[in-house]
């Protein structure tokens, strides 16, 4: 040993690297897998690192700051600085090129509107309910209003890690805002105190068999056993991957995933694509009323917007008997948290705006649209996007990646390789332990409440009390080239449905506030 010592000792320093160098050489030249690495030995490897840390650079260093997508700088600098409360104006103007094609323009009013002496919104600038009674017309039993125009979309406790589940739960209960499951299953994380709305996918999460079929005493215990489950989301579909189940690998499922969703350890978790419990619409039907009856609470549907023919049977047949869903979530194509192929990401469904035109014009030729609540997601969580929303007939607005934002998302976009570096979508349980939930809670408290404050503020701009009093005529769209600007009902050909509006303070008193009182 001491003669080996002596001879490691006597080799100058630099020699090692020169080993090590001519060692990864003569393993380039003889692997047959990666020609560059084959044809460049050593330097080869230079072009898989930057390609590697490509998105990185391209998102500090190399784009500006109205270039990136899904959300550019300026968008995601925003929702940090009012997630931390700190300073999100901007100076010297608009960077934006306001001429360009789709471009929208909120038309202010000459005299905006100003709070009456003892309105709500002086004491409380941060508080705006839903103008909709969600099952009140179809009389469930448990009515819900939600407290918040603004609310948290489905993601699953799967999907997002556990204490970025429990942070947003706690920052929606300190806000006064729903947390929507997703189609994992309610797990322990969402039981801090938010309301609740369970979302059920194709593989029944948490209220299914073995086999994964759906099992209705499940759910009616689900709900008698957790009073904060205030509504039933169906999901049809997201606007990621319609038409496709989610999948989530056999390396991301633990134990207590395990359980939630009542599957087996060590397999791949496959949601299907389509529904075992229905198959038609006059079954969906069905399926909804039913569920409605057992739990008494508001169900309604989820489903990104495609081919038009079953919405129109599903509108014909809810003016025809006077059943189905409570609520209608619209998903825009653009949205999606979780791992989707790209060919659907990006090509299968419309985008939102085309997507709820098209459906709000339908149940609105049947005369529906005052008798359900129109919720829309995707990438509706900045203050414009949601008014150009409301503006066109939603009446609730869910956000998904503004949310996961708000508590450290930095849009690495590696959600579907279990290594987000921020552990707020991953299993890791290294790269989880840097979220800190009583932290994160507050960040997405902030945001909610500049989100609302914002909100409101534009619609006092507008001449309005409140965004559902937003109508077509107050948005106008930049067509591009010469046609210069026209209104959002020009545009895509509608009227929006006036909402039934009696002022602030009624919403604020209504028994149904939060489903807190029944029938």
């Amino acid at each position: 040993m001491a003669v080996i010592g002596q001879f490691l000792s006597s080799i100058p320093w630099w020699a090692y690297p020169l080993v090590f160098l001519a060692l990864l050489a003569i393993r380039d030249i003889s692997q047959k897998k990666h020609t560059i690495q084959h044809n460049f030995p050593v330097v080869g490897h230079l072009r898989y690192f930057i390609e590697s840390i490509g998105p990185e650079l391209r998102q500090y260093i190399v784009a500006n700051n109205r270039e990136e997508l899904p959300f550019n700088r300026r968008q995601r600098s925003w929702i940090y600085a009012s997630s931390k409360k700190e300073n999100n104006f901007q100076g010297f103007g608009t960077d934006q090129d306001i001429y360009s094609s789709g471009y929208t323009f909120i038309k202010p009013a000459l005299l905006p509107y100003k709070l009456p002496s003892g309105h709500p919104n002086i004491a409380n600038p941060y508080i705006c309910p839903s103008a909709k009674v969600i099952g009140e017309y179809h009389n469930r039993r448990q009515p819900y209003l939600p407290k918040s125009i603004i609310n948290i979309s489905g993601m699953s406790f799967g999907s997002l890690s556990a204490p970025a589940i429990e942070s947003l739960n706690i920052g929606a209960d300190k806000f006064g805002c729903y947390h929507n499951t997703g189609e994992g299953g309610v797990s322990a994380y969402h039981k801090k105190g938010a309301d609740v709305v369970v979302n059920i996918g194709t593989a029944y999460f948490g209220v299914r068999d073995d086999n994964g079929n759906f099992v209705m005493e499940k759910l009616i215990k689900l709900c008698q056993d957790n009073p904060c489950i205030k509504m039933i989301e169906l999901k049809l579909s997201q606007g990621a991957k319609p038409g496709k189940g989610g999948v989530l690998p056999a390396t991301k499922l633990t134990q207590e995933l395990a359980e939630i969703r009542h599957v087996p350890l060590g397999k791949d978790v496959i949601s299907p694509a389509s529904h075992s419990a229905f198959s038609n619409i006059p079954e969906m039907v069905d399926f909804i009323e039913k569920m409605a009856e057992a739990t008494g609470l508001p169900v309604g549907i989820k489903s990104a917007v495609g081919k038009l023919e079953m919405w129109e049977e599903l509108a014909d047949l809810m003016k025809k008997t006077g059943k189905g869903p409570d609520f209608i979530n619209i998903d825009g194509g653009e949205g999606g948290t979780g791992a989707a192929p790209p060919s659907f990401a990006d090509h299968v469904s419309l985008p939102f705006v085309y997507g709820f035109s098209s459906v709000y014009k339908i149940f609105q030729k049947r005369d529906l649209n005052d008798k359900i609540t129109f919720i829309g997601a995707g990438k509706l969580g900045l203050p414009d996007k949601a008014v150009m929303a409301f503006a066109m007939g939603v009446d609730v607005i869910n956000v998904a990646r503004e949310a996961m934002m708000s508590i450290g998302c930095i849009q690495a976009q590696v959600c579907h390789n279990n290594t987000c570096p921020t552990g707020v979508a991953t299993q890791n349980k290294w790269l989880q332990s840097g979220i800190d939930p009583a932290l994160k809670s507050e960040r997405l408290y902030n945001y909610m409440k500049t989100m609302t404050k914002e909100i409101l503020e534009l619609s006092h701009a507008c001449g309005y009390e409140h965004p559902c009093q937003f109508m077509m005529d107050d948005v106008d769209v930049a067509m591009g080239d010469t046609n210069k600007t026209q209104s959002l009902r020009s545009t895509y050909q509608y009227q929006k449905t006036p909402v039934k509006f009696e002022g602030f303070q009624k919403l604020l008193d209504s028994p149904y506030l939060g489903g807190k009182n029944a029938h």
